[in-house]
């Protein structure tokens, strides 16, 4: 780069400028023909020199999209030196700035994530480019990833508050790095209590295992981050987790066994060896023995329990696959269907 034309960059001389211009037509033009090379803008937005660098958005919009040899932007100098005038005016010019991938595929958003919020930016980028929040690193991280592992407790709340509005906010919320991590497990493993409430508000899937086998809660229990493990909840306790499984299967066997062979058994009908049957006979064949008032007294509660274990069973099941768990509903429907009848028989 021609020294005067660094120096009017980084003074934000305007005049300068155009005293360049005016002695070489085109002094701006040669950036174009280097792929990555720090531009007069890169320049601007680095020292915060407002007035010069949207003159040069004005001369020369294609700058604002040009990386330098560290692999970044004018808008992800802008961001890390905390000039935010400078972001918001380019934002106006063009709003898809945000999403520009440098070094290491970050975004200016994701710089944001790292540096924390300057004065509402964030607010504004998200506005004007929301679905900038799925973007993800060259890792594989999104913004929630970074936010969380910079402690940027603020900055996680603007994310939510714009990821709770989209359709495919658990997508986001649940997606993996390259280490298999979703954002909940970092909050677990660095021990953030508050970032784990946002993220669990958020529909973070806590039973998401990780590259090693672990969940979020593993993670916590691992640091013996005790705060981490109280948000968490009590869901991966061992002795909270037979627990469940013994009552399940207390309910469900007694209520099972009830079914098929009532107290005082059913109706077998005459034997064939000493008398023969008549179509009476053959009517009661299956039916309790019990009378009809007993029966009822009987069965009412013991269906009760049946529906109790029927919907506990199926809350149990939210853990596993959909394809899976729809498969295991649908069966658990029939066999639903199958007791009722059974009960009103």
């Amino acid at each position: 780069m021609d020294e005067s034309l660094r120096i009017a960059a980084s003074t934000g001389n305007v005049s300068e400028l155009y005293s360049l211009v005016q002695g070489d037509g085109n002094i701006l033009r040669r950036f174009d023909e280097v792929e990555f090379i720090g531009t007069p803008l890169h320049i601007a937005a680095e020292e915060g020199c407002i007035g010069f660098a949207m003159e040069i958005m004005n001369l020369k919009p294609s700058m604002a999209r040009k990386l330098n040899q560290q692999g970044l932007s004018p808008m992800h100098l802008a961001v890390k030196k905390g000039h935010t005038e400078i972001g918001l005016r380019l934002l106006e010019i063009d709003k898809d700035l945000v999403r520009i991938r440098g070094r290491k595929g970050k975004t200016p958003l994701h710089y944001i994530c790292k540096v924390g919020d300057h004065d509402g930016l964030l607010d504004t980028f998200l506005e004007a480019c929301p679905d900038s929040i799925g973007d993800v690193t060259t890792r594989n991280r999104t913004s929630l990833h970074i936010a969380v592992r910079n402690r940027r407790l603020d900055v996680l709340r603007a994310l939510i508050r714009t990821l709770r509005k989209k359709d495919y906010y658990r997508e986001v919320v649940n997606r993996k790095d390259e280490d298999g991590n979703t954002a909940l497990h970092i909050a677990a493993s660095d021990n953030q209590p508050q970032m784990l409430k946002l993220l669990l508000e958020c529909k973070a899937d806590k039973h998401v295992i990780n590259h090693d086998g672990l969940t979020a809660f593993d993670l916590a229990n691992r640091h013996n981050n005790k705060e981490s493990i109280s948000v968490l909840g009590d869901c991966f306790s061992p002795g909270l987790s037979n627990f469940k499984h013994k009552l399940k299967r207390h309910y469900r066997l007694p209520t099972y066994q009830t079914t098929l062979s009532p107290p005082g058994g059913v109706s077998e009908g005459q034997s064939s060896s000493t008398s023969t049957s008549t179509s009476a006979d053959v009517g009661k064949i299956g039916i309790s023995v019990m009378q009809q008032a007993t029966v009822l007294l009987f069965y009412i509660p013991t269906y009760i329990a049946f529906l109790v274990a029927f919907f506990l069973t199926l809350a149990l099941l939210k853990p596993f696959p959909r394809g899976f768990r729809t498969s295991l509903q649908i069966l658990l429907a029939f066999l639903g269907y199958a007791s009722s009848n059974r009960y009103a028989s």
